[in-house]
């Protein structure tokens, strides 16, 4: 199966990488402050002349400056080597079927899973396809076994109407067995199709058009 593995891509006018930015904050300070310390040497009066101590620590201040810009230097490295590590650990992920937490549903060759839990003091589980708007496109009553099962939409809505592939909210309620509401858990299993990492985002993985964090996968899904 194609699929994408993508990073941050520069432009003509595009950002330099963390690390090679022109000084800011931290960094900013610490030439200021080499700036007046240098003018305040230069244009002191030389018969009153700078007390030891404050020099010395001024001076102090001044290798801690410096030093706390190399750690966030060393450690802005350290995390866009790791962020790199990251992308090419979910190379392997491109074409899989993946479960993941999310509030929507990936419709993907017109198809899309929830994956429902098996039975405990839910014994039903209602599960309903939104629109952007919050409208219910499909509702479905599901009896729940004594394992995991899975519910697969369509991709039509209760009139029939077959929908476009893209990201679908849905919502799961459970019953018991008198009907009454009882909290569920349900997950979202579909095709993993490409890993991006947004300039200055966390790496996400896309499912057709859905998107969800890295750390919302739950596992490879059983076919």
């Amino acid at each position: 199966m194609s699929g994408s593995i993508q990073g941050t891509t520069a432009t003509s006018g595009g950002t330099t990488p963390a690390g090679t930015r022109s000084p800011t904050g931290l960094a900013g300070d610490f030439n200021t402050f080499l700036t007046l310390l240098t003018t305040q040497l230069k244009n002191q009066d030389p018969t009153k002349a700078m007390d030891t101590n404050e020099m010395t620590n001024q001076l102090v201040a001044f290798a801690g400056v410096e030093q706390q810009i190399a750690v966030n230097t060393n450690l802005s490295k350290l995390i866009g080597l790791q962020q790199s590590a990251q992308l090419t650990a979910a190379a392997p992920l491109i074409g899989e079927r993946v479960e993941v937490d999310s509030d929507k549903l990936s419709l993907q060759d017109g198809s899309a899973t929830v994956r429902l839990p098996a039975a405990g003091t839910a014994q039903q589980a209602v599960v309903r396809v939104l629109d952007s708007s919050g409208r219910i496109l499909r509702q479905d009553t599901v009896k729940l076994g004594t394992t995991a099962q899975d519910w697969r939409w369509d991709g039509r809505t209760a009139a029939g109407q077959r929908l476009p592939d893209g990201a679908y909210g849905f919502a799961v309620a459970g019953l018991d067995a008198q009907g009454a509401a009882q909290a569920i858990a349900a997950t979202v299993v579909g095709t993993a199709t490409a890993a991006k990492r947004p300039s200055g985002g966390d790496l996400q993985l896309q499912l057709g058009a859905l998107s969800v964090g890295f750390d919302a996968m739950r596992g490879i899904a059983n076919q």
